[in-house]
């Protein structure tokens, strides 16, 4: 049975799924999106989620396609459709289709796309062993606080990271992480100290990292929100980072550094239970 793929107000089956040529979603990266995860049949986080994408839309100037509410209906309809009990639903929302032009239109009607997809999050056979990362210059744009889908750079650095055997990369700038090519990097010292950088224009405003964050600090766990250099991130004790997509995932090697003693550590084995437990909570 064909996936159902949500276009403007059509609920279609994948393959008869189309925008226009002329959208600038694909002609300027005009646009920005949100992933939300599902377990057990229920979006999680997803009102920060929304509330990020709002955010975003307003930093560009960007006419909402629809409501919160009616976007939240169309999610509970695409997860409904599709059938999905754990995996992932993918939304973007685009400026709209106008003739190609470099001054952006004042009368497009923006575009709302959604698709989901099934994968297994909670029990991830990943997350049991970890993964390695690369550290790679950041080449992105100056905005990475705006969810865009100019993700060409972040594509180029996971796939830098496959060619050498990786996992994934960390973007680094000026001597330090920011963050990795779709996830908030962190690092835990030696006497336990979690290490991740502040908020800015420099990294993403990660809602699994909030999520998590309050987590740790429930749990009195000290969190120095700092950058952090490759160097120290290579004598950390454990390293992991965070996203929608892959909740915590361990980090156990850094470049040519294993942390620790190559398995997923304590306080991020902790973290994500934690997480998974919230989740499941609703």
């Amino acid at each position: 049975m064909s996936r159902i793929v949500y276009v403007n107000g059509e609920y279609l089956p994948e393959e008869d799924a189309k925008i226009s040529v002329f959208d600038r979603g694909f002609l300027f990266a005009d646009g920005v999106y949100e992933v939300s995860a599902v377990i057990d049949g229920k979006l999680i986080d997803n009102e920060a989620h929304l509330a990020r994408l709002k955010r975003s839309m307003s930093e560009l100037k960007m006419t909402p396609p629809a409501t919160g509410d009616e976007i939240i209906a169309i999610m509970e309809q695409m997860v409904e459709r599709n059938g999905i009990d754990e995996g992932l639903v993918y939304l973007q929302v685009t400026r709209g289709a106008a003739d190609r032009d470099f001054a952006m239109p004042t009368d497009a009607t923006p575009s709302l796309v959604m698709f989901t997809q099934k994968k297994t999050l909670a029990k991830n056979p990943v997350a049991d062993k970890g993964i390695s990362v690369i550290t790679v210059p950041d080449i992105r744009w100056k905005r990475r606080d705006i969810k865009t889908v100019a993700l060409l750079p972040a594509s180029m650095a996971k796939q830098a990271a496959l060619d050498a055997g990786a996992n994934d990369a960390w973007f680094v700038e000026d001597g330090f992480v920011n963050e990795g090519s779709s996830n908030n990097a962190f690092i835990v010292t030696e006497d336990g100290k979690i290490i991740t950088r502040h908020l800015g224009n420099e990294i993403l405003h990660g809602i699994t990292r909030k999520a998590v964050m309050e987590l740790a600090r429930r749990e009195n766990l000290e969190i120095e929100e700092r950058p952090f250099t490759p160097e120290e991130a290579y004598d950390a004790r454990e390293a992991f980072s965070t996203s929608a997509s892959a909740f915590v995932m361990p980090v156990i090697k850094i470049d040519d550094h294993t942390l620790g003693n190559g398995v997923p550590g304590p306080v991020t084995d902790k973290l994500r239970k934690l997480y998974i437990e919230m989740a499941k909570a609703g």
